[in-house]
């Protein structure tokens, strides 16, 4: 059993940590942007192909955009914060 410490207060959850120092700069975040090339070059070829209609690459760019959104909320891009 663990007793309760009533001078122990749990860190508040609705603040963001804090920065870390370090070599971090943002290079994951375009890594998981690149990582959606691939992803775009098949909805061309599928596009080109016939195999998919036109708005299948809308779908492609939207998904990019979607994750450098978040990449950019977490703060993994590492520009502008």
């Amino acid at each position: 059993m663990s007793a309760h410490d009533p001078h122990h207060h749990p860190s508040d959850l609705s603040k963001s940590p804090a920065p870390q120092q370090g070599g971090h700069h943002g290079g994951h975040g375009w890594m998981m942007i690149a990582c959606c090339i691939p992803m775009i070059a098949i909805a061309v070829v599928l596009v080109a192909t016939g195999v998919v209609g036109i708005g299948f690459i809308f779908v492609a760019i939207a998904c990019t955009a979607m994750m450098a959104v978040m990449m950019r909320g977490m703060g993994g891009s590492g520009g502008g914060r």
